[in-house]
Order: C-alpha cells, then structure tokens, then sequence
C-alpha cells in the first residue's frame, strides 16, 4: 500500500499509538503485534508522540542524544512501514509536575523564560525530526496555542525541521484556537486537536443533534481551508464512555458506552464524506491491547466501529 501524505486527497485513518511508561513503551515488543492488530481494523496511518520535559523556566529537557537515537524512537516508523502503515511523528511536551495545567497553558511570565523556551525547543523539536526522518509526516507542536503570538519563532522552528524532515508538516492546535494561526502558510496541513463540544450544553444526544453540531463545526474548519488554502487533518478526535462525551470531549469518564459509541460512529461517518477534512487520529491505543484509563480505543466495542467504517482498505 503507498503511504498517504497529509496534503492529497487521500483519507487519514489514524490512530494514537500511546504510551503507559513514557518513552521507553514505543520500543516494546508488543508493537508489532499491536499494528498487525490496528491494519486488521482498517487503520492505515499511526501517530506516536515522543516527549520532553517543560519548565516555568523556558527549559526543554530532551530525553535522548541526538547523535545515537534510541529504537523506542526509530522503531515504530520500521514496524509500521514494514505493514504498510504511514507514521505520523507528534512530539509532546509533558507538563506534569511544571505548575502548567495542560500544554495549551504553557506560557512564559518573562521574555528571559520564552526565549529560552523558543531556543531549546527549537533544539529539541528538530532533533526528533531529525531522528524520526522516515516517518511521513512530522508535527512541529502540540497545543502550544499559547506560545503562537510569537509568529517570527515559530517560522523560525518550521525552518529548522525543514532542514532534517523533508515530508509533510503541521502544527496541531487545539478545537479553539486553530483559527488564530498566523503561520499555516509555512505548513502542509491545518491541524487541529478536534475536541470540539459538538452538543451544546443539556442538548439531547442524539443522531440529528450530533449532526446539526457538526454541520455548525465543519463551517468553521472549511473557512480556515479556504482562507489558508490548506487541507485539514484531526491530529486527535476522542471521545470516552462518557454522558458528556459530545459536550465535553476532551474529559475522561466511564459507564456510558452507548454515548461513546453513538458519538464515535457518527463522527466517523459524517467525516468520511468531507471534502476538507482529510481524516483523524483517534486517541488512544496502548501497545499490547492494554485496557486501562481513559479514552480506549481498543475495546471489543470500539474495535467493531472501526472496522464498520474503516475496514476496507482498498
């Protein structure tokens, strides 16, 4: 199967190859019977997202050398090529333990602190492109809207990967703020972290519901297309087993199957007659099947919803 790039017409059915233990899972041998498993569902694209740890400083601590990159690294692009699977690369910053509440909080009190942060995340986000230069398509920033006033800095760091990545590249901004983007134009995509509340506040779940919210949605998200003359792709869409899975997709929760179900199943079918939307990478799936915490793609339920709607791959 020839890998999809995310700039042609072809659909992205992606899914978030994720980690329990940090880094170190993606080396796992439990990845390659975990892609075996994800073709088998129709899955034709994985992302996987390396880490660094960020600071209130600016400070970026990568967790590799960059002259000697670790097969928990490299690996996962050789498996999932070898089945015919295209690997999007989504490098993460972990703010655990930062005082910032998520990656889309991450923003400096000082210029000292953001021009370190602009200096050694260029340092770091460049040496995983680098690393990870086999992979056909790269993301240069994960929900770092609060970092993208500083536009200069940014084309600055899509430069920088240019020089080491030579696929397609996005930036993957939050269901939010995606519109304020100024530097799309340096990019190949629109991406966009599509946890958006697709019911309104005590709006009824149901079928003609989820579609009216998407139709309001998908408005907004062609506008940016049109504007920007670039396709879209979901850098992730989720959604848990949740009552409030459709108003607030981006929280965890359990014991309501039939919303999540209902919610995936309708998104995934409205999205695969979209002209803009090139398609998404759900969230996520941990390498050996493993069922614990939120948003968990392979359960027996999802899995079925899947191969519904992704299973021919032809």
């Amino acid at each position: 199967m020839p890998a999809v790039v995310l700039s042609d017409p072809s659909v992205v059915h992606g899914m978030t190859l994720s980690t329990p233990t940090y880094n170190r899972a993606w080396a796992s041998d439990a990845i390659p019977g975990t892609l075996d498993v994800l073709a088998s569902e129709g899955v034709n694209w994985v992302s996987y997202h390396p880490y660094a740890r960020i600071g209130r400083d600016g400070s970026v601590q990568m967790e590799f050398d960059p002259a000697n990159p670790p097969d928990w690294m490299t690996r996962p692009i050789r498996d999932a090529h070898a089945r015919g699977l295209s690997v999007m690369v989504k490098p993460h910053l972990a703010h655990w333990g930062s005082g910032f509440s998520w990656r889309g909080d991450i923003a400096f009190d000082t210029p000292e602190a953001e021009a370190r942060f602009f200096r050694e995340y260029t340092t770091w986000i460049t040496a995983v492109a680098s690393a990870t230069r086999d992979a056909d398509a790269f993301v240069v920033g994960t929900e770092l809207d609060g970092t993208t006033h500083n536009v200069a800095a940014w084309r600055h760091i899509i430069a920088n990967v240019r020089t080491v990545f030579t696929g397609p590249l996005t930036f993957a901004s939050n269901w939010d703020s995606f519109a304020d983007v100024a530097f799309w134009d340096d990019l190949d995509a629109v991406g966009i972290q599509a946890y958006f509340p697709v019911l309104r506040e005590s709006e009824p779940v149901t079928v003609a519901n989820i579609e009216a919210g998407w139709t309001r949605i998908l408005t907004d998200v062609h506008a940016v297309s049109a504007r920007t003359g670039k396709p879209v792709v979901f850098t992730e869409l989720g959604y848990d087993a949740s009552s409030d899975a459709l108003h607030r997709p981006w929280q965890g929760g359990h014991g309501d199957d039939a919303t999540q179900a209902l919610a995936l199943s309708t998104t995934l079918r409205i999205l695969s007659t979209d002209p803009v939307v090139r398609g998404a990478f759900l969230w996520k799936w941990f390498p050996g099947e493993v069922q614990r915490g939120d948003f968990r793609m392979s359960r027996p339920e999802v899995r079925a919803i899947l191969r519904e709607h992704w299973g021919n791959r032809e």
